[in-house]
């Protein structure tokens, strides 16, 4: 079975049971919690949490879509037979339990129905997950019944924990709830031929999961407590790539036709065989893939936030195809859009576009690269050891660009490790300096600046993501100085700002002050705050352990507003007074500068 047919398939087969079909949204969530969309259920948040109701913009409680998603967690697995960064989410809901709407029941009778009745695939080779119970939530035993009556044997119902049964929610509050996970058996010649391999071995990928429904019942509060819900919900996710690779018996979705294209390709370019070579073969078609799609929804390259992952990964495909002997090569793209421009229009039309904000960061690197590997095949020569300081690793960071993860994956190629602790610490020296030439760019304005330079903090937050909302959500903060009287932002974007977004922007920060949200500063390690959704405010690097400043409205949970900053803010926006842009102008190449005071 091709990918097409699949994915038409399963929406057929929702929409031929009352589903209404949901267009994919952006990997640029409008979620500002999340970095990028990690889930189907995020655009229907607000209904999941019943905040809206999917009946007055959807027309119906029943629906199902084909998402695009990016997981930042898995670039390390990329390789493997079973993570990619981008990739597709089958997903059906059933939002409000009514008499319309279906729970468990109906949830689990319409993934056999697929599974087995559509798909065509042998119940016998599943097993079942269920929650078993933790934090003072019951094991769920209707859960268990259920899959009973519909022929899964009892060895064959797993209870676990709710590590991996128990869907959280995707910021630290909002739905949750157990989980049920299909998992199937690809054949004991993929197994580890331990007698207690099955779900979620930690040795093999034998038995792989293929699709997980969520029984929705919860809701964490910001205490860390679970509610029950006004309403139950169900939310299920099926990975397209891995049940591609199932449906074709393939070891991974590197030999389906989404892919083989470009293994294909790779092999004429390089000389080489994929067989022999598959992990960089898989790495630099995963990347491709991945950039191609970041690109077309507006991110571009840059040393933050979404920007930093693309960034990354159009880095780590370069390296790997310097590792197999091959010139930048952007066939390899054509066969993405062959594959994607008629299921995601964003696509069409955007090929050159896409292609040379790619080349261009290809460009850089190529000369980083040079610089900073022979400069790094020069000290591992010179190391007795098999342990590089971590001030060589932030001398290559600092003076040349190169990345840590770089020099981390090479070092690891060649038996050395890194001195985590001391590059740790080197980075935060650096850091303290950068933040105390920062505090006296900005006019003083630092934790003791008082209340106008409170305001003024507060007040470019609310900009910043009144302009991702108005103009794009490929806005990124690219410099900022504030005085005790007035605020001056720059950020990414290659147009003049019109009178009427100028007025759209006002506006909309304006509606935030009148509408009195609060602001909330959490201290939390960097890496959860980047995996929350926080975005950075200063262009200088950042501690292990940072501030992180939510602008809320108190009484719905909606987020405004969420970034990383050391400044000083307000309690409430309502203390801000009237804000007011004097000025926008071009600062440089592809960034916009906006000066804007805040009247009393």
């Amino acid at each position: 079975m091709i990918s097409q047919e699949l994915r038409d398939k399963f929406l057929t087969f929702f929409k031929e049971r009352n589903h209404k079909i949901i267009p994919s949204s952006s990997l640029l969530p409008t979620d500002p919690s999340v970095l990028l969309t990690t889930a189907g259920m995020q655009q229907f948040s607000l209904y999941l949490s019943g905040k809206k109701d999917p009946l007055e913009d959807f027309g119906s409680r029943h629906l199902a879509s084909c998402q695009k998603c990016f997981r930042t967690g898995d670039i390390e697995e990329i390789g493997d037979d079973t993570h990619h960064t981008f990739f597709e989410m089958l997903g059906n809901w059933s939002i409000g339990q009514d008499e319309i709407g279906y729970f468990k029941e109906g949830a689990i009778q319409l993934a056999m129905d697929f599974l087995v009745g559509e798909l065509g695939l042998d119940k016998k080779r599943f097993y079942v997950t269920v929650f078993r119970g933790e934090n003072g939530i019951a094991k769920d035993e209707e859960a268990i019944d259920i899959w009973l009556k519909h022929g899964i044997s009892r060895e064959k119902i797993i209870e676990c924990s709710a590590k991996d049964n128990f869907w959280g929610p995707v910021s630290s509050i909002g739905p949750c709830g157990p989980c049920s996970e299909i998992h199937y058996d690809r054949g004991e010649h993929l197994g580890c031929g331990r007698p207690d391999c099955g779900p979620n071995c930690d040795y093999c990928k034998r038995v792989v999961e293929i699709w997980n429904l969520v029984f929705m019942q919860y809701n964490r509060n910001e205490d860390g407590v679970y509610e029950l819900l006004n309403q139950t919900n169900i939310d299920t996710g099926i990975g397209f790539e891995r049940l591609l690779s199932v449906l074709n018996e393939t070891g991974s979705a590197y030999e389906t036709d989404i892919f083989e294209g470009m293994i294909k390709r790779i092999e004429e370019v390089s000389g080489k065989k994929y067989e022999n070579n598959k992990q960089a073969f898989r790495i630099i078609a995963d990347h491709t893939r991945s950039a191609i799609f970041l690109v077309g929804d507006g991110i571009e390259p840059s040393n933050i936030g979404q920007g930093y992952i693309l960034r990354r990964i159009i880095r780590r495909c370069v390296r790997y195809s310097k590792m197999l002997g091959m010139t930048n090569d952007f066939s390899l793209g054509d066969y993405v859009f062959e594959k994607y421009s008629s299921v995601y229009n964003e696509l069409n039309g955007s090929k050159e576009r896409i292609y040379g904000i790619i080349r261009n960061e290809e460009e850089k690197f190529e000369k980083t690269i040079k610089t900073g590997l022979a400069i790094l095949e020069k000290k591992l020569e010179t190391i007795d050891s098999n342990i590089i300081s971590g001030e060589d690793a932030f001398d290559l960071y600092q003076s040349y660009g190169f990345p840590v993860e770089l020099t981390e994956e090479i070092a690891s190629e060649k038996g050395f490790k890194i001195d985590k602790v001391s590059f740790l610490e080197a980075l935060k020296k650096h850091q303290d300096l950068s933040r105390a030439g920062a505090e006296k760019k900005f006019g003083g304005v630092g934790k003791d600046a008082g209340e106008e330079g409170a305001k003024l903090h507060t007040a470019t937050h609310l900009l910043h993501a009144a302009l991702r909302q108005v103009i794009g959500s490929h806005v990124q903060q690219m410099g900022s100085d504030i005085n005790v009287e007035r605020l001056r932002f720059d950020f990414s974007h290659t147009q003049k700002l019109s009178s009427d977004e100028i007025k759209k922007i006002e506006e909309l920060v304006n509606q935030k002050i009148k509408e009195n949200l609060e602001i909330k500063k959490e201290e939390m390690g960097l890496e959860d705050a980047q995996s929350a959704g926080a975005l950075a405010f200063f262009k200088e690097k950042y501690p292990e352990t940072v501030k992180v400043w939510t602008i809320y409205n108190p009484t719905s949970g909606e987020c405004f507003s969420k970034e990383i900053c050391a400044g000083p803010h307000v309690n409430k926006t309502s203390e801000l007074g009237i804000f007011k842009i004097i000025k926008e102008e071009s600062s440089s190449a592809g960034v916009r500068r906006i000066k804007a005071v805040l009247i009393k």
